[in-house]
C-alpha cells in the first residue's frame, strides 16, 4: 500500500510487516526517513537531525543555516559533487566537464501494477498484486532528470527499485554511474553479509560487523560472477534465522555489479547497489534515456528466516517464467560426466533405455553434439549437428529416445567462439579483442561481442534452426568464461564504456527471443556452473545449474548460501557417480540423493555402470522425489543447522503452505566412536497439529519444535536420514 501526502512531500510505502518512507525537504532534496518494521503512519522526518559539522559543505540555499548539509543527512539517491562525499549513486559528466549531480523533488506518479523496463528483466505484478510510485527529481542546472521507480508487493513485503535517466538538455551528458538502489540507515551498528567463493565453491555466507569506511563486493567479469553474487544482508549484530531486524537486497543484473556498504564517521551507513562503474561510460544524447537494472529489498523484522522464504515465494509467484507452471519439472539424466565429448547417438539410446525404467523422464545430451567439436578447442560457434556422432541429425536421433518414453534436452554456449571455427574464419572481428593486442583465451574460446545485433541474429538463426528441426523440451545455456579484451569493432572510441553492458542486453534480448519462439522449452542457466546465478537469470531461465561441484557434502554449504535468496526450485542438483569429478570423495548414493533432491533434482552418470542395487535405489529416489515434488519445490525452506559451524550433521526441513506436511533433511559428517545421543528441534510446524514421522506415531507440532526428535546413531561416514511428517 502506499500512502501520499502531498502537502508534505511525503511518501510512505507499507508492506504485510514493514514501513518504508521517504520525503522531499525544504530544500526539495529527497530525504530517506525510515525502513524498517511497519509502523501507522506518520511523519517520521523529525528522526533526521542537524548540526554544525566541521568540513560539511552546505548548500547555498541554506543561506547562513551551517546545519544543513547534503554530506550529513540520509538520502534517497545520493548526488556527487556538490557537498555529499559518501558513496555516489550516480556521477554525470557533463558538457562543460564537471562530474557532478545535485537532484532535487519535482513530483510523482502513482500507478496500478507494477512497472516494467524494457530489454530488462523485473518482477511482474498485476494492478491486484502490486502499486508502482514513480518520484521524479531534477538536475536544473545540468538538465537531466531522474525518476526513481518503486514496485510494491504488500503480501511479500517485497519493495523493488530502478532508475531511469533523462537527458533533458541539448549536449550530449556521460553518465559514468547510475545505482539501482541507495538505502540509508541512522545507525551503523549491524553485520554485512556477502556471499563469496570461486568456481566450485559458491555462495558462501560471508558475515562480519561493519567498520568505519567502504565494504562490499563486486565483479567485474562480465557476469555476476562465481566470486560474488549480487545480493547481500544487512542485519542486527545478533539475527539469527528466527530473531533480528534484517535487510535482503537483490540486484537482477547478470553482468558487472557492486554492493558497497559505507559505514559514516557519524555511525551512519548507506548502502549503493548497480552496475559496477568499472569501464562503464554510457552517452546520452539530447533526448534520450538510460535505466539502471532493477533491486529488490525485503526486510524481515523476524530473522533471516522469514527474510529467505518471501524472497522464495515472490521470486517463484512474480519473477521466474515457468512453461512449466503448475507442472512438475521432468527428472533428468545429463551425459556430461559420463560421456564427456565421447558419445554418438547409438550411446545415448542405451543411456535412454536404462534410465527409463528407472523413472528418468529427460536425457540432456550436453557439450560435443555440433560442428568439429571433440575436445573443448574448437567448434563453438558452429551450431550445426555433427552427422558423424548423430546420423541423420536430431530429427533421427530424437524420437528414438521419445520412444523410450523420454523426452529430449541440448547444451548451447551460445556467447562463445573458437577460433577453430568457420564462423571465427567468416567473421574475427566479431569477438571481443583489443586493437593490435592478442586476446587472452579460457577454455581456448574467445567472447562473442553480443553487443552488436548482427552477431546475436547469426548465432540465434543456427540455434532456431537446431531447435526447429526435432521436438526439445529443454536447453541448457551455458557460459564458461569470463570477459577480457572488452573492445567492440562496431562502436567509436568514446563509447567503448557502453559494450559491457550492453553485452548483457544483448544476451538477455536473445533469452527473450527464445522464450517467445520456444514458449514450451524449459531453459536451465548456466555459467561454469554457477557463475551467472543472479535473480536476472531467473527472469529468463527457471533454474540454473547451481555449481560444477556435484559432490554431496560440498553442496552443502553451496546450497545453504544460496538459499538465502534463491528458491529451491532454481537450484539445478544432480546425482553423480563417485569418486567424485571436483574432489574425489565417495558418499552414499543415499546422500546423494537427498541432497540433489533440494533442487531441480536429476543425474550426471552412466547408468549403465550402476550395479542392480544402485539402480533400485535410484527408482526409490525417483518416485519419492515425485511423490513430494510439491512439498518440496514449492514449500516453505528452513535452515535447521548451519554447515560452517563444523556441527554433527546439516539439516534443513521443507514445510508446506498449510502446514499439514514436512520433509526434514539431514547429512551426518564424518563418523565418531561413543558419539552422544542428539535431538533435531524442527521448525515451522503447527503446534496444534498432530503429526505423524515416517508413518508412525502421532506427534504434537509444539513438541516436535520445542523437544525436537531422536536422531539416530550414524553409522560410517556421510550417511542421510529423511523424516516425512503428515498431519493426523
Amino acid at each position: 500500500m502506499i500512502v501520499l501526502d502531498q502537502e508534505k512531500n511525503l511518501s510512505t510505502l507499507h508492506t504485510q510487516n514493514t514501513t518504508y518512507q521517504m520525503k522531499a525537504d525544504r530544500f526539495r532534496v529527497l530525504t530517506h526517513t525510515y525502513y524498517g518494521p511497519r509502523i501507522k503512519d506518520g511523519d517520521l522526518s523529525y528522526l533526521v537531525r542537524y548540526a554544525d559539522r566541521a568540513c560539511a559543505p552546505n548548500p547555498s540555499e541554506a543561506g547562513l543555516d551551517r546545519t544543513y548539509s547534503l554530506n550529513t543527512i540520509p538520502q534517497e539517491f545520493s548526488t556527487c559533487g556538490v557537498g555529499d562525499f559518501r558513496l555516489p549513486s550516480i556521477e554525470m559528466e557533463l558538457p562543460c566537464g564537471s562530474c557532478s549531480a545535485d537532484l532535487r523533488y519535482t513530483g510523482f506518479e502513482l500507478r496500478r501494477g507494477k512497472y516494467a523496463l524494457e530489454g530488462l528483466p523485473a518482477f511482474r505484478g498485476t494492478e491486484e498484486e502490486a502499486e508502482t510510485l514513480v518520484l521524479f527529481l531534477e538536475d536544473a542546472a545540468a538538465r537531466v532528470r531522474v525518476e526513481l521507480y518503486y514496485g510494491v508487493f504488500e503480501r511479500y513485503d517485497l519493495i523493488t527499485r530502478a532508475v531511469r535517466v533523462v537527458n533533458l538538455g541539448e549536449e550530449p551528458a556521460r553518465l559514468r554511474q547510475c545505482a539501482s538502489l541507495c538505502l540509508d540507515f541512522l545507525r551503523s551498528d549491524l553485520d554485512l553479509i556477502t556471499f563469496n567463493g570461486c568456481h566450485l565453491m559458491e555462495r558462501f555466507p560471508d558475515r562480519a560487523p561493519l567498520r568505519s569506511g567502504v565494504q562490499g563486493v563486486g565483479s567485474v567479469r562480465g557476469t555476476s560472477s562465481h566470486q560474488h553474487n549480487p545480493f547481500v544482508v544487512l542485519c542486527d549484530h545478533s539475527a539469527n534465522e528466527d530473531y533480528g531486524l534484517c535487510y535482503g537486497a537483490a540486484l537482477l543484473y547478470s553482468g558487472n555489479f557492486q554492493a558497497l556498504a559505507e559505514a559514516s564517521q557519524y555511525d551512519n551507513v548507506r548502502l549503493v547497489m548497480g552496475i559496477n562503474p568499472y569501464q562503464f561510460c554510457w552517452t546520452l544524447e539530447p533526448g534520450q534515456s538510460f535505466t539502471a537494472p532493477e533491486a529488490a529489498l525485503i526486510c524481515s523484522p523476524g530473522g533471516l528466516g522469514p527474510m529467505s522464504r518471501q524472497f522464495h515465494r515472490a521470486i517463484r509467484a512474480h519473477l521466474i517464467q515457468d512453461p512449466y507452471e503448475g507442472r512438475r519439472h521432468p527428472v533428468l539424466i545429463n551425459n556430461w560426466e559420463a560421456t564427456y565429448f565421447d558419445f554418438d547417438a547409438d550411446k545415448l539410446v542405451d543411456f535412454a533405455k536404462t534410465a527409463a525404467p528407472l523413472g528418468v523422464e529427460l536425457l540432456v545430451m550436453d557439450d560435443g553434439w555440433f560442428g568439429k567439436r571433440d575436445d573443448d578447442n574448437s567448434g563453438l560457434g558452429d551450431w550445426t549437428v555433427n552427422e558423424k556422432k548423430l546420423p541423420g541429425g536430431l530429427e533421427a536421433l530424437v524420437p528414438r529416445i521419445q520412444e523410450l518414453g523420454m523426452s529430449f534436452g541440448i547444451w548451447i554456449e551460445p556467447e562463445m567462439v573458437s577460433e577453430d571455427s568457420q564462423l571465427y574464419r567468416e567473421h574475427p572481428d566479431w569477438a571481443l579483442r583489443i586493437p593490435a593486442r592478442i586476446p587472452a583465451r579460457g577454455r581456448n574460446q574467445l567472447v562473442l561481442d553480443f553487443s552488436r545485433p548482427e552477431v546475436r541474429q547469426r548465432v540465434y538463426g543456427q540455434i532456431k534452426a537446431v531447435l526447429s528441426s526435432a521436438d526439445i523440451s529443454y536447453v541448457k545455456w551455458d557460459m564458461n568464461r569470463s570477459l577480457s579484451d572488452v573492445w567492440s569493432a562496431a562502436l567509436p572510441p568514446e563509447r567503448q564504456g557502453e559494450v559491457f553492458h550492453r553485452y548483457v542486453l544483448g544476451v538477455y534480448e536473445m533469452l527473450d527471443q527464445l522464450r517467445h519462439d520456444f514458449p514450451h522449452i524449459l531453459i536451465e542457466g548456466c555459467a561454469g556452473g554457477g557463475g551467472r546465478f543472479d535473480a536476472g537469470m531467473l527472469y529468463y531461465t527457471p533454474q540454473i545449474w547451481c555449481s560444477d561441484n556435484t559432490d554431496a557434502i560440498d553442496r552443502l554449504r553451496i546450497q545453504y548460501g544460496t538459499s538465502f535468496c534463491y528458491p529451491i526450485s532454481a537450484v539445478g542438483a544432480h546425482v553423480s557417480a563417485v569418486p567424485n569429478e571436483a574432489n574425489r570423495r565417495v558418499t552414499p548414493l543415499e546422500t546423494r540423493g537427498t541432497v540433489a533432491m533440494s533442487g531441480t533434482f536429476g543425474y550426471e552418470m552412466d547408468p549403465n555402470k550402476t550395479t542392480q542395487e544402485e539402480k533400485e535405489a535410484i527408482k526409490a529416489q525417483v518416485a519419492f522425489f515425485k511423490e513430494h515434488y510439491d512439498l518440496i519445490q514449492r514449500g516453505d525452506y528452513y535452515r535447521l543447522t548451519d554447515p560452517f559451524a563444523e556441527g554433527p550433521y546439516t539439516a534443513w526441513e521443507h514445510v508446506s503452505p498449510d502446514r499439514r506436511e514436512a520433509l526434514v533433511s539431514l547429512v551426518y559428517g564424518a563418523a565418531h566412536a561413543a558419539a552422544p545421543f542428539r535431538v533435531l528441534r524442527l521448525k515451522g510446524l503447527d503446534p496444534a497439529l498432530r503429526y505423524q514421522v515416517n508413518g508412525r506415531g502421532a506427534h504434537p507440532g509444539d513438541v516436535l519444535m520445542s523437544a525436537g526428535w531422536p536422531l539416530p546413531p550414524a553409522e560410517g561416514d556421510y550417511p542421510a536420514l529423511r523424516l516425512y511428517l503428515r498431519a493426523v
